[in-house]
């Protein structure tokens, strides 16, 4: 399929802060259709707070932030019609059924109802939740939930999916059937823009890796790219090069030390 070279996202001199700290120092970026962007980096380094921008969700900051040609800022939420969302912790509707959710979200998207049923009934079965289909939320486990996000945010059909910690509590068996997911919707000119801290997955799924660190974007390119700039070893070595992190062994002895303390001399 021949990709767009206009951007679907653009992003320029994006900051933001929460009281006195600063938390973005001036991202620019651009994302183009048919890219698995593996948006990654520390705790606390504004990983959250770029796609929340992104949707519309949070204000008050300085810079151009355009999402499939609209200005965020503008309070339009016409371009939000075509995205899917899955936050890293959400709130759902416990008391509904999965077809009741599922059937909700899909006309918040003016999708028919009967339309919306059929193509939540049917993801629901490839995931293996044809059963808890007509069950109460509330008795779904949390993997089962996480799924429930997933379809709830592919049923419209988006153009760009923003995927906060997706897999959290999901099944190695449906964890691959995401990741094919992904691949196909890269191959059909899609965008994902997907954040975690699982760097063995990012690696996997994403053609393409921006690092952000101290509110600023340190790296930018494809895995391969990214070794071949004298960077050796797995995303994980990379990631503890750029951000500067160096003492992961040396705190887990530590740690394995006093809990083995702990256990010779019965505790506190």
């Amino acid at each position: 399929m021949e990709l767009s070279n206009q951007s679907v996202i653009n992003i320029r001199n994006l900051e933001k802060s929460f009281g006195n700290k600063k938390v973005l120092k001036g991202i620019d970026l651009d994302v183009y259709p048919g890219q698995i962007i593996g948006y990654i980096g520390p705790n606390g380094v504004g990983k959250s707070t770029t796609v929340k921008i992104m949707l519309g969700l949070i204000g008050e900051y300085t810079g151009d932030v355009q999402v499939l040609g609209e200005d965020v800022s503008s309070g339009k939420v016409e371009y939000k019609r075509k995205i899917g969302y899955v936050p890293e912790t959400a709130d759902i509707y416990d008391n509904l059924t999965g077809r009741e959710y599922l059937t909700f979200i899909g006309e918040l998207h003016n999708i028919d109802y009967n339309e919306a049923n059929e193509k939540a009934k049917s993801m629901m079965k490839l995931f293996g939740l044809k059963n808890v289909y007509d069950s109460r939320i509330s008795s779904y486990s949390k993997g089962m939930k996480q799924k429930l996000l997933i379809i709830s945010s592919l049923i419209n059909d988006p153009e760009i999916l923003f995927l906060d910690e997706p897999l959290s509590g999901i099944d190695a068996n449906s964890v691959m059937v995401i990741k094919e997911v992904l691949e196909e919707l890269k191959l059909q000119g899609k965008t994902v823009f997907y954040s975690s801290h699982i760097m063995e997955v990012v690696e996997k799924i994403s053609n393409r890796i921006v690092l952000i660190n101290d509110g600023q974007i340190v790296a930018d390119g494809s895995f391969e790219e990214l070794k071949g700039k004298s960077m050796e070893g797995s995303l994980e070595d990379i990631f503890n090069q750029l951000t500067g992190f160096n003492d992961h062994k040396e705190i887990a002895k530590e740690f394995v030390s006093i809990v083995q303390g702990a256990n010779r001399y019965g505790g506190i």
